[in-house]
């Protein structure tokens, strides 16, 4: 017998077929402006000339081919040069999960008083990335407010680099930046390509356009042989059809024409696809993950697997006002099914007010959403020596297994505890003077945030990298 593994799923195999030959469909007949000339040229060589629009129409033919090319698994290191997981179709694979996005703003822990994101605060939140157990990836957490536009880009990933040895999700905001960001990547580490810890990460336009930056970004990480993640992002209702189908269909066939594009560009080229897929309230104009919506990050990664291409998807932020009963609903929703389904990773936590605000409680809190969850989906052992019939035996009708000698052996293993709050019972609670579970967060994350240390290599990496920078503002 074998280990009890919950699991989830969305798509049928009949449902997965029906909504890649729908994407198909789409490719062939709506086909994908090519705003870049440099990546027209790279595509009109594979699938003929793009109309007076710029708009090229790519054959079944092609996208089959560009599948059967990509690699199914992607090997990810730290900074060290260790290998600490892979993505793609391995067995008993789970879900990994970064902190980050491009936030504009930071909460502070204890006050909830927003702020601009200042490059201290990226110092902040890659150390706390780093120190957090639960997450796997730190990624731009913010988008810094106190340089210029120019240099942002390169003081933040050097923070990132610098305040933490965990792999990077990197968000270059300035697209005229990223040769001037690899470059600082390169002159601070070494070589990137031959234990990757970097993964740049880049979006297209919905609907249906490859523009110029992130045509520009993918050239420059294939160039350097990294892997990137390819997320296109729909709201459904603006950006994307209103129903979850339609927008699930149109969304992967921007999946699909990024897996030709990079494989075009060099055949056997390793990255990561998956969907951002968000709801539109016309009441606000903003986007939200909900429940209507959110099944599609699985039914993606579905998708993915059925490609054999590793998957990264949603990331449950974006709605609440901090570490709040709004957001913890979503990040469970998230956190809880991509751990029971195929989703691979999940990058971008820790984002507030429709991402737009870096929260540090929020992401402590998140931490143990995510261990709970993968407790959750690792299930249970089922075979003769975790059932142990023997000692229901011996203990008999009315017995008990205090003293049984499989509690004995497993009682210290068994970890009720949580990192962030103790157990209380009502008496033990009423004596400690009733405290608030979001105090009690509050505080440790306050004292978390107190502790952090950097990496023994802290100065000389900032150092190294900002005589990098002076040179390239003279």
């Amino acid at each position: 017998m074998h280990d009890v593994k919950p699991q989830i799923s969305v798509l049928t195999a009949e449902q997965i077929e029906h909504i890649h030959n729908y994407s198909l469909k789409i490719l062939e007949k709506v086909g994908i402006r090519i705003d870049s000339q440099r990546a027209r040229k790279v595509l009109e060589n594979a699938a003929g000339k793009s109309t007076k629009d710029n708009i090229l129409y790519i054959p079944s033919e092609l996208v089959e081919w560009a599948l059967k090319a990509a690699p199914s698994v992607v090997d990810i290191y730290n900074r060290r040069g260790e290998p600490v997981f892979q993505l793609g179709e391995i067995p008993d694979s789970q879900t990994r999960f970064g902190t980050g996005v491009t936030n504009l703003y930071y909460q502070d822990p204890m006050t909830d008083d927003v702020t601009p994101f200042t490059r201290r605060h990226m110092e902040i939140t890659a150390r706390l990335g780093d120190a957090l157990p639960s997450f796997d990836v730190v990624s731009t957490s913010g988008i810094i407010q106190d340089y210029p536009p120019e240099l942002i880009d390169l003081y933040g990933t050097l923070e990132m680099v610098a305040n933490t040895i965990k792999p990077l999700v990197v968000l270059i905001s300035e697209d005229h930046c990223v040769d001037s960001v690899m470059d600082l990547l390169e002159h601070v580490h070494g070589n990137l390509a031959t234990r990757p810890f970097v993964i740049p990460y880049v979006n297209p336009i919905t609907p249906l356009v490859l523009n110029k930056g992130t045509s520009d970004k993918i050239f420059a990480a294939i160039q350097r042989d990294l892997p990137f993640i390819y997320n296109p992002v729909g709201m459904a209702g603006a950006t994307s059809p209103i129903t979850p189908a339609g927008t699930l269909a149109l969304l992967n066939a921007e999946l699909l024409a990024g897996v030709v594009f990079s494989q075009i560009i060099r055949e056997g080229t390793p990255a990561i696809y998956g969907i951002l897929a968000n709801d539109f309230d016309m009441r606000n104009m903003q986007g939200y993950y909900t429940p209507r919506i959110l099944p599609l990050n699985l039914a993606c990664a579905e998708l993915m697997a059925y490609y054999g291409l590793p998957h990264s998807g949603t990331s449950g932020s974006g709605l609440g006002w901090g570490a709040d009963l709004l957001g913890g609903a979503t990040l469970w929703m998230n956190h809880l099914t991509s751990c029971l389904g195929k989703v691979g990773l999940a990058p971008f936590v820790g984002g507030r007010f429709e991402s737009i605000v870096f929260s540090p409680t929020f992401t402590v809190y998140a931490n143990e959403v995510v261990r709970q969850a993968r407790l959750y989906a690792d299930g249970f052992q089922l075979d003769d020596e975790a059932v142990a019939l023997d000692e229901i035996k011996a203990m008999g009708p009315g017995g008990n297994f205090l003293v049984a000698d499989q509690t004995v052996k497993l009682c210290r293993k068994t970890n009720f505890s949580s990192g962030v709050w103790p157990y209380l019972a009502l008496d033990d609670w009423e004596a400690a003077g009733k405290p608030k579970a979001d105090d009690i967060l509050r505080q440790h994350t306050r004292e978390m945030l107190d502790n952090l240390t950097p990496p023994g290599d802290h100065d000389e990496l900032i150092a190294r990298g900002e005589a990098f920078i002076s040179k390239v503002v003279s």
